[in-house]
């Protein structure tokens, strides 16, 4: 989603003239955000959006917000996440791909990742995942797959998987066959995917 695109879909909330006094309040005192950041909830709504599918009033709102900053959006996204309450982190998670910051925001991703609230995890594995190393992105899918995150949120899943996390993925499906279990669905479907993709020996 892009910025215009979320700005589009937010067309329905409750209360735009207050979303685009808080857009314009950012842009020029951007210490504003603080505040209505965490207001965004209670003025834009919670529902999920019908023009955006998979986001929320207030998660498109936030994400709004940081890209409306004029600067410091690294520094300000860290603030806000350090924090905010699981809904504020999951939209600073979600702004990260379009914000100008490179691989400022990574260290975000290593702490969503690391929580059990799964809606963090998923917006972690959104696009900005790109800049995780590949050992830490392999370890955020297999989390994925222990915390029941649907696997059709991982950006990049198919091009980004690689022999490791196959081999990963089918041990993980050993030792619960074993128990008495089966891996999820979509885990096991991206399993079979990779193991036909895999060189066969002569």
């Amino acid at each position: 989603m892009t910025p215009d695109s979320l700005r589009a879909a937010l067309g329905g909330v409750p209360d735009p003239d207050w979303l685009d006094t808080a857009l314009r309040r950012v842009a020029a005192e951007p210490t504003a955000i603080t505040r209505l950041f965490a207001a965004a909830g209670r003025r834009c709504g919670r529902g999920a959006l019908p023009d955006a599918p998979g986001w929320t009033a207030d998660d498109a709102a936030r994400v709004l917000l940081l890209t409306s900053l004029p600067g410091e959006h690294a520094a300000y996204a860290e603030s806000l996440y350090q924090h905010g309450d699981a809904a504020e982190r999951r939209a600073v998670l979600r702004a990260l791909p379009l914000l100008p910051i490179g691989a400022d925001g990574v260290p975000l991703l290593h702490d969503a990742i690391r929580t059990n609230d799964t809606r963090l995890v998923a917006a972690a594995l959104g696009p900005y995942a790109s800049h995780l190393d590949q050992a830490a992105w392999r370890q955020a899918v297999l989390k994925c797959v222990f915390s029941g995150v649907p696997l059709a949120g991982v950006a990049d899943l198919d091009t980004r998987a690689d022999s490791e996390l196959t081999a990963m993925l089918a041990a993980l499906a050993a030792e619960r066959h074993a128990a008495g279990r089966e891996l999820p669905a979509d885990a096991t479907d991206l399993l079979h995917r990779l193991t036909a993709a895999l060189p066969r020996e002569a």
